[in-house]
């Protein structure tokens, strides 16, 4: 089954299988059939945070994509997990909007599509002719009723080895799914200039698939760590549909 990753993920990984490969093979497939496939993901997140930005703790969100309008049920799903996300880290959705520490601006979406080479590996298996060896067999009886054995030339059938990867290029088109979480003072502009930010978060994945409605609950999950936390620059993490964050996300508040 194929990952998808806000990266989509799709780890190409080398198992060094040996000449039990097919075996190992075999076992793999009835464990991942009993188990079921679960895709992992990898995403990039860069935030940014200031001082004591843990200190506020009430917030509003916003809509910051004039193209997603504020009642629609994709909004409304999105701004859901992020609430869940938020409520992660201790901070709380107030009830007078007004009273709000942070402003969160919430923006999602999908990005144009990109062409990527990639390198793509995979098993070689060889079969090999069985093994041939002599064998003796009964053909008969004598007059006397003892067996009568013949010395015959027989070949086991044949077997299949696993003989190393094949390696080859693909272009595939992607594309970049992302959720940007920007918190400000819930302040009005002082002399033309806008509220402090307080912090950001930025997740972005890319793959193949560019539905944004299944990114979501993953970059929001990739989100959770950050909120109110200085990345020190864009970090890669990696992130499996059975992680205790995206199964928070997901059952919601």
């Amino acid at each position: 089954m194929k990952s998808e990753h806000p990266s989509d993920l799709r780890p190409r990984t080398r198992n060094g299988w040996g000449s039990s490969g097919p075996l190992i093979a075999a076992i793999a497939g009835v464990a991942l059939f009993a188990t079921g496939c679960v895709n992992s993901y990898e995403l990039k997140v860069d935030s940014l945070a200031k001082p004591k930005a843990e200190e506020a703790v009430s917030y509003k969100i916003v809509n910051k994509n004039p193209a997603v309008p504020d009642d629609s049920l994709r909004y409304k799903e999105a701004a859901g997990f992020v609430r869940t996300a938020l409520s992660g880290k201790g901070l709380y959705e107030a009830s007078d909007a007004e009273k709000a520490d942070l402003v969160v601006a919430l923006d999602y979406g999908v990005g144009p599509p990109l062409s990527r080479r990639e390198t793509v590996s995979e098993p070689v298996y060889v079969q090999l002719p069985g093994q041939i060896r002599v064998e003796r067999v009964q053909v008969g009886t004598d007059r006397n009723g003892n067996p009568v054995y013949q010395s015959v030339t027989v070949q086991d059938p044949p077997r299949t080895e696993f003989a190393g990867y094949r390696e080859y290029i693909v272009t595939v088109t992607v594309y970049e799914k992302f959720l940007r979480l920007n918190a400000a003072e819930n302040k009005p502009a002082a002399e033309g200039r806008p509220p402090a930010e307080i912090w950001t978060v930025d997740v972005t994945s890319e793959g193949e698939s560019k539905d944004i409605r299944k990114a979501l609950p993953i970059l929001a999950a990739a989100s959770i760590d950050y909120v109110g936390k200085d990345s020190k620059g864009q970090k890669t993490i990696r992130i499996k549909d059975t992680d205790k964050d995206v199964a928070f996300i997901r059952k919601g508040m």
